[in-house]
């Protein structure tokens, strides 16, 4: 993605995950805004962006994290909003074991009390090894943990899966985490 894009990108995840109102955004109940106004506030910041640019942005967006709604006039972050949204998941049966990527000053309080979603809706999951490990290396040297979704599921948690293969949950109790 070029440096632009990245910049955007990022900016789009402040306004569409975390602070809409630093852009005079609001998310409706699904968090979605208005493909139109979300340029507006790009265009505003200094980003030279069109309608082109943000189809293309979100087409090849490594991560996928917005997609547009059926009528392609909205807009939304995929997951890991702070703000209340209702993404419309279905509950789904996840695979035995997936992944979450961290680093060493976060893993003894994961171990003792689990994985919370902290600031955010859910807790994020990788389906590999490899992207936990690319999630993880973002914050340092990687430790990826194993979570025993089989276990959890059989147990009644609920599992979700974002438009973007991300797998989400409420919370991962430490005794389905294991290195």
């Amino acid at each position: 993605m070029a440096a632009n894009n990245k910049r955007i990108s990022k900016f789009m995840s402040l306004l569409l995950r975390h602070r809409p109102e630093v852009g005079g955004l609001t998310l409706d109940a699904e968090g979605y805004v208005s493909a139109v106004d979300l340029l507006r506030v790009l265009n505003a910041d200094g980003h030279d962006i069109d309608r082109a640019g943000l189809n293309e942005l979100v087409a090849t967006n490594e991560k996928k994290r917005f997609a547009f709604d059926e009528t392609g006039t909205l807009i939304r972050a995929v997951q890991g909003h702070s703000k209340e949204v209702n993404l419309k998941l279905e509950p789904v049966t996840p695979p035995d074991v997936l992944f979450h990527g961290t680093v060493a000053k976060f893993l003894e309080p994961i171990l003792d009390e689990g994985l919370v979603p902290k600031g955010r809706q859910h807790v994020h999951l990788s389906g590999d090894w490899d992207t936990a490990t690319a999630v993880g290396s973002r914050r340092g040297k990687p430790i990826v943990l194993k979570v025993d979704t089989a276990g959890m599921h059989a147990e009644g948690h609920a599992f979700y899966q974002a438009e973007n293969g991300v797998w989400l949950t409420d919370r991962v109790p430490p005794q389905y985490i294991s290195r």
